[in-house]
């Protein structure tokens, strides 16, 4: 399982950190924008409360003066009082309600949207370190798990709390001595209120943490390739098990949160329920001591009072609680609020509405350290950037992986000191063993990584000065592992152009050499792909990322070892439309077949984080070095069915590849077979 990297995912504070007043402030600021209607509900609360309160004193009057007296039309104004109040109270309500859940939901959208506009700004890296399941849950079952908090309980809040306040002042209106003691038990509610509210925060923050953890394992195990996974290694059982294991676990903290604090709240509501006796008793008391008597109506008038100072006291301990347990949702929502966006956009981007595609890498270095959050500094040796053809010495492989940082630690460099130019229009291919930094490296153009050192222009603009819709515009990236939206063919391929027309997208998909396929699908181009493109075979999901990279027509083409897991047969198809996609356009080539670089304008071997020898094919082929090698171990292998990736291991590898890799097949005599087999291949990585 892969688990978010210690630099993107916050360790969670202390339920009980002082902190916690700022987090309120910020809670709160996210109603500003709802100020208006929040004053109208104050003020519907407030009239509510004061209406609701005036019931008791109508009754007063009806069993003191009313009915004694026998003045009935008194009596009948009294009743019709109490039923105006009544109906007063639920119109309040219901108007309450309305305008409260509204706010709350308006809340909701701009959390939801909140947070997944900045996971957008994202960079690469904190996907690749974080498991998919872990970020919808923070969006689905923490926003959601809010959603009570956030349309009914500050409302409750604001409701609860006038209703107490205008029924205390009512019941001292009445008798001080008697509110006295119907408030003398108070301090020990609030007390318990508060102990539980700490203890279902403690369990709530677990138990989202095990919500994420369990919806993660069904976003990986139950998407298509999971089950495929799954069946095909006879894991369907095991998976199940982990299932319930986790569902277990959730069991058990469902039923902690749910009884959390039950009994301290059962007994506080057993002693609210007990009052009335206490003042029944307490008015008999001083009457028969010596006070003022209490008239029928005072007391029945004071007693429901009482009660109604009940369901809004308790329901006030509630919201405490349920607010404490609210707060770890909402502390899971500003963990991702506040991640830094490393990758961003300059105050003054640079716009450029002609672009060459001239690409330049000027002394370039990259760390992966940095962008986990452990970069320490700047200062650092640089190599001399030379590319000279032949092999480097092991210790500059070495040296080419680390660096040293002010405090003297060693830090590992995927690229080191790279100096390379691709003139506008031609092609670059990039060779080297697994982890060398080859897709890292074309990965700096389009900034889905920053360098660490140095930098990467792009027509003698530097990457990080242009806006990014001219680098999305400008630079397009085919990679072997192809994402299809579960839509149809021609929403899949609009999303490059969502303005695009039918005659453009039937002549895309032609350049792509995939349109007499759909055309032959009985619903064209309204086909559903399926999920991940499931319908469609390896080769021709190629070809439709390759269309819907077409339809944007970037300068700039980035193929990241684009046919490296096609047949034979189905790379050459693709290959076609590969060559017809680049033609005029400048090209980085990640090379995993040799067929596909061959005619390259330039060709690049990385080897440790360095340009071990650049040249075109023939001259790197009469240099005799590793390029050489390469070639002659690929025609050794080429007649066993199997395409040569070279991996080095150990301390061969310098330890500076940390780019994700892909699974490989090993041939006999421990040589990594490539899985498409057939033509002799170059390395990935």
């Amino acid at each position: 399982m892969h688990h978010a990297a210690p630099g993107w995912t916050p360790s969670p504070k202390d339920p009980l950190s002082p902190e916690q007043p700022a987090q309120v402030r910020r809670i709160l600021r996210l109603f500003r924008p709802y100020r208006g209607r929040l004053a109208l509900v104050g003020l519907l609360v407030a009239a509510s409360s004061l209406v609701s309160v005036a019931s008791p004193f109508l009754l007063r009057e009806i069993l003191d003066v009313a009915i004694p007296r026998q003045r009935t039309g008194l009596l009948s104004l009294l009743a019709l009082g109490m039923i105006a109040t009544a109906v007063m109270t639920s119109v309040f309500g219901v108007l309450q309600t309305l305008i409260s859940t509204t706010v709350g939901q308006r809340v909701m959208h701009d959390l939801r949207t909140g947070v997944y506009a900045k996971l957008q700004r994202m960079p690469l890296a904190f996907f690749t370190r974080t498991r998919t399941g872990e970020v919808q849950s923070r969006i689905a079952n923490d926003i959601g798990g809010m959603q009570a908090t956030v349309t009914s309980t500050a409302t409750s809040l604001v409701s609860n709390l006038t209703s107490v306040v205008a029924t205390v002042v009512a019941m001292l209106a009445l008798d001080w001595r008697l509110t006295l003691a119907s408030l003398a038990l108070l301090p020990f509610f609030v007390w318990v209120s508060r102990r539980v509210g700490r203890e279902r925060k403690r369990i709530t923050t677990e138990r989202q943490k095990q919500m994420a953890s369990m919806s993660a394992l069904v976003t990986e195990s139950l998407s298509v390739s999971g089950i495929l996974l799954g069946r095909t290694m006879g894991r369907s059982d095991s998976l199940t098990r982990n299932f319930a294991d986790e569902s277990e676990r959730l069991v058990g903290l469902e039923v902690r949160s749910s009884m959390a604090g039950r009994w301290r709240m059962a007994t506080i509501g057993i002693v609210m329920a007990a009052i009335p006796a206490l003042l029944y008793w307490t008015a008999g008391m001083l009457t028969q001591f010596g006070g003022p008597a209490f008239s029928i109506g005072t007391l029945v008038a004071f007693v429901t009072l009482q009660q109604g100072l009940l369901r809004p006291t308790v329901s006030l301990l509630t919201t405490g609680v349920e607010m404490q347990t609210s707060m770890a949702l909402f502390q899971r929502i500003f963990e991702y609020l506040d991640l830094p966006v490393t990758i961003t956009e300059p105050q003054r981007p640079v716009t450029l509405q002609t672009v060459r595609g001239e690409v330049r890498f000027e002394n370039v270095d990259f760390s992966y350290d940095r962008i986990d959050g452990h970069d320490q500094g700047d200062g650092h040796d640089r190599s001399d950037g030379s590319g000279r053809t032949g092999a480097q010495s092991g210790s500059g492989r070495a040296e080419a992986a680390d660096r040293n940082g002010p405090a003297g630690e060693r830090r590992r460099l995927t690229l080191r000191g790279i100096d390379l130019s691709v003139p506008a229009g031609s092609s670059l291919a990039i060779v080297g063993a697994t982890g060398s930094g080859k897709s890292t490296l074309s990965y700096l153009v389009p900034r889905l990584y920053d360098v660490t050192g140095g930098r990467v222009t792009l027509d003698g603009v530097d990457v990080r000065e242009l806006s990014f819709a001219t680098l999305s515009q400008a630079v397009g990236v085919v990679s072997q592992e192809t994402y299809l939206f579960h839509a149809t063919v021609a929403e899949n391929l609009r999303f490059a152009k969502p303005d695009a027309t039918d005659g453009e997208l039937r002549a895309a998909a032609r350049a792509a050499q995939i349109h007499d396929h759909i055309a032959a699908l009985p619903d064209g181009y309204d086909t559903l792909v399926g999920e991940r493109g499931y319908r469609f075979s390896g080769g021709e999901k190629q070809r439709l990322a390759l269309a819907r990279t077409i339809l944007r027509d970037p300068p700039v083409l980035i193929l990241d070892e684009a046919t490296s897991a096609l047949d034979t047969r189905t790379e050459r198809a693709v290959q076609e439309a590969i060559d017809a996609l680049s033609a005029g356009r400048t090209t980085l080539t990640i090379a995993h077949r040799l067929s596909t670089i061959r005619d390259a304008d330039q060709i690049v071997v990385l080897d440790g984080g360095r340009i071990a020898e650049r040249g075109t094919h023939e001259e790197l082929l009469a240099a005799g070095g590793k390029y050489a090698a390469l070639v002659r171990r690929d025609s050794e292998t080429a007649s066993g069915g199997g395409a040569l990736e070279v991996v080095r291991t150990g301390a061969e590898d310098g330890g500076a590849g940390r780019e994700p890799t892909r699974p490989e097949h090993r041939a006999k005599g421990g040589a990594e077979l490539s899985p498409g087999g057939g033509t002799a291949d170059v390395a990935v990585g």
